[in-house]
C-alpha cells in the first residue's frame, strides 16, 4: 500500500446544486467516520503525533486510525508533516479548513455534554 500520497477523495460535491441539503451531505461526509470527530477535536488544542492521538482516542486500531488521517488528509482537513530523523517522526495539525470546524466541534461538545444520555 502506497503510504506517500493522501489518496484522492470523491469530487462529487465540488457543486452544490444536487438537493438543498446537499452542504449538509458534504459536510458531513467528509467528517463522519467513528473516529474522524474525535481526531478533529484533540487536534483542535494542537499538534500531535500518531502515538500520542491513538493514545488520545483509546480503543482505535493503528489500521483505523490510519485510514481516518488519511482521509481528513485526502479532504484537507487535516495536515501531516513527516521529519526526516531516525526513527521518523510524523505529526497531524489541522489546516485551516479544519480550524474552521472549530464552533461545529465545540458545538457537539457542548451538546454532547448538555443532552441527558
Amino acid at each position: 500500500m502506497d503510504t506517500v500520497g493522501a489518496p484522492e477523495r470523491s469530487d462529487r460535491f465540488e457543486t452544490y446544486d444536487c438537493s438543498g441539503g446537499c452542504p449538509v451531505e458534504a459536510a458531513l461526509e467528509q467528517i463522519s467516520g467513528k473516529w474522524k470527530g474525535l481526531v478533529i477535536y484533540h487536534l483542535l488544542a494542537d499538534t500531535m503525533r500518531f502515538n500520542a492521538l491513538a493514545r488520545a482516542l483509546g480503543n482505535v486500531t493503528q489500521r483505523s486510525l490510519t485510514k481516518q488521517l488519511r482521509e481528513l488528509e485526502a479532504d484537507g482537513i487535516v495536515s501531516r508533516k513527516v521529519y526526516a530523523e531516525v526513527p521518523p517522526r510524523v505529526e497531524y495539525s489541522l489546516t485551516e479548513k479544519g480550524q474552521a470546524l472549530r464552533p461545529v466541534i465545540e458545538a457537539l461538545a457542548t451538546w454532547g455534554q448538555n443532552r441527558a444520555l
